[in-house]
């Protein structure tokens, strides 16, 4: 390092070398110095300016202490150097105070002349050279970087890394900024990075361009800042998003990674790097395809829940349970779909361009899934179900009027690939549509909104179509058709102090919970979805049910039934009242005087 700048911010931040047992800790650190240095370095290319304007500045005030000059008596005077420097400041900086400390002679305003030409050549170049220099992409790209290393290092509460800002990233972020979490982003697109500016967030998110593969990029966005809780690698990049998760096992192996992946192989490389949880939209969507065609209670429940707050309710759809299905498109999507839906006892017949053999052996039928002929061939006119499966919207969007010319009672699933194709795909009314970006969003908040949350979605599908329409009843009775909030509370003396004596008596009931702490007969807009005790789960719980210490809670209600709750939970007149019905004095001074206490 021959560069006497760089070795001084290296041994500065740096540090001497160390062993190889500590090199993963250091890279982040490392980066961060490079940040900085960078940017001193790019400011070497001001320094010709500079040295120019020093040395017209330094002959200009030597001149002027050399030329000769008279007193108003006519005596010899010349010009001290304090004098000279005096002058040349405001003539160069075009303030003018005039002639000072005396009237100059013809020679003295002959050298000022020149001087302050070479001034102004002085100062254009200066000028045009840090123009240059503001405008420089590299230097940019610098102050970008040190400005954000900067936010990230003064981030004082629990956030999240996320890698990649496209569609998923753009749902996540409303979604955690609603919910007042703070995150990072980077991303390899300078105009999805911009975006960030334009989005109305609560809080200023950091956003940094730049290539999450480089780990040194992933510590300067605060991978080893131990306020970092999870990493999110959701980018359109599988190979970059597998360099994430690695990246991350190694640097950071207690926190938790969440990454994306269309690919079965690929995913099998991230969980050899400890255990993240990896989502494929594919798989995902043959998952929730399956649920639809035999429980679609329980497929709207799930669809709604992880929606986020605000959603409607979707509408319940009505597949049909048996018949054949054509599907378009043997590609990533079409591998999963043709398994899950033979998995359902249903028979695929498979059209693509390519006609090679699936990989089941079957046949694929050779043609585009928008001309007549081959879906007749396909036996569309007699099918029950078709799906657009091909990563071309307008290919799957031709498919699908040309199905529904020839059957108008199909139940038409379609990929959608391009979030700009969604007004199309609304309006040809799909019965089930996939958005890649959407699926990997939803998953992604119900995993890291609440966590009881995603328990209780992976226990939903074994408990029935009958039960999901009872609890979906019981919901939107309580709560309304919109989704207003899900929250966890967990019966603890930190949390829930109020109801410490209640639950060690054994007779704690869920029915008491939720009443109202300003009047018990009127029950709280929430319904308990799941509680969690000792790793067991109990789904919806009546109000018969005995609470525990220690017991977590999974809610879904308004946002004023958190706030009762809440109340409940610590005050303890509050807790009096709802449990027996008896008013009690909120404050100590009260409840003395009452003889309470």
């Amino acid at each position: 390092m021959g560069n006497p700048l760089l070795v001084f911010w290296s041994r500065m931040f740096g540090g001497d070398e160390v062993p190889s047992r500590r090199l993963r800790r250091r890279i982040p650190r490392a980066s961060a110095v490079q940040a900085t240095a960078t940017i001193f370095l790019i400011l070497r290319r001001m320094r010709a300016p500079l040295i120019v304007l020093i040395t017209i500045f330094a002959i200009s005030v030597l001149g002027l202490t050399l030329v000769p000059g008279e007193t108003p008596s006519g005596q010899p005077w010349r010009m001290s150097i304090f004098d000279a420097f005096y002058f040349m400041s405001y003539t160069a900086s075009t303030i003018g105070f005039g002639e000072l400390p005396q009237a100059f002679t013809a020679a003295q305003r002959l050298w000022v002349t020149v001087s302050i030409y070479l001034t102004v050549i002085g100062w254009a170049y200066a000028i045009g050279s840090l123009l240059a220099l503001v405008q420089d992409r590299a230097f940019r790209q610098a102050l970008a970087l040190h400005h954000f290393t900067r936010k990230v290092s003064r981030l004082r509460e629990p956030f999240l890394l996320v890698a990649g800002y496209g569609r998923t990233g753009e749902l996540l972020g409303e979604a955690f900024d609603a919910l007042g979490k703070r995150f990072v982003v980077l991303d390899a697109d300078e105009d999805r990075i911009a975006a960030l500016d334009l989005a109305a967030y609560h809080a200023d998110v950091p956003g940094l361009v730049a290539d999450a593969r480089d780990p040194g990029h992933l510590g300067v966005a605060g991978i080893g800042n131990p306020n970092c809780v999870s990493v999110l690698a959701i980018t359109n990049d599988d190979e970059a998003n597998l360099a994430v998760t690695m990246a991350a096992a190694l640097l950071r192996p207690d926190l938790s990674v969440i990454s994306r992946t269309a690919s079965p192989a690929i995913a099998e490389r991230m969980r050899a790097f400890g255990t993240p949880s990896v989502v494929n939209p594919f798989d995902r969507f043959g998952d929730h395809l399956r649920i639809a065609l035999r429980a679609p209670a329980s497929y709207q429940l799930m669809t709604w829940l992880e929606s986020g707050p605000g959603a409607e309710l979707p509408p319940r759809g009505r597949p049909p349970k048996a018949g054949r299905w054509v599907l378009c498109g043997y590609g990533r999507l079409g591998r999963e779909l043709i398994h899950d839906l033979r998995g359902e006892g249903l028979d695929v017949a498979v059209v693509d361009p390519v006609a090679d053999p699936a990989e089941d052996g079957g046949p694929i039928i050779q043609g585009n899934g928008f001309e007549p002929a081959v879906l007749q061939r396909a036996g569309v006119v007699d099918a029950a179900g078709f799906v657009a499966g091909t990563d071309n919207d307008t290919s799957n969007l031709s498919c699908i009027a040309a199905a529904r010319r020839l059957n108008p009672r199909l139940f038409v699933a379609a990929r959608q690939n391009r979030a700009s194709s969604a007004p199309l795909f609304a309006a040809m009314d799909v019965d089930s549509l996939l958005v890649p970006a959407e699926v990997v969003a939803h998953e992604v908040f119900a995993q890291l909104s609440t966590p009881l949350l995603w328990r209780f979605l992976q226990e939903v599908p074994a408990r029935g179509d009958r039960w999901a329409a009872r609890l979906l009843d019981c919901i939107t009775q309580r709560c309304g058709p919109r989704l207003e909030a899900l929250w966890k509370v967990r019966l603890t003396p930190a949390e829930a102090p109020a109801l410490v004596g209640w639950l060690a008596g054994g007779e704690a009931r869920l029915g008491d919970l939720l009443r109202d702490p300003d009047d018990r007969d009127v029950q709280l807009p929430a319904v308990v979805l799941m509680v969690m005790r000792d790793g067991e789960c109990v789904l919806t719980p009546d109000d018969d049910f005995v609470l525990a210490p220690d017991d977590e809670l999974l809610f879904c209600g308004r946002p004023e039934a958190h706030r009762a709750l809440d109340t409940t939970m610590v005050v303890d007149a509050a807790r009096e009242y709802v449990v027996t019905g008896r008013r009690v004095p909120a404050s100590w001074i009260w409840r003395r005087l009452a003889g309470e206490v």
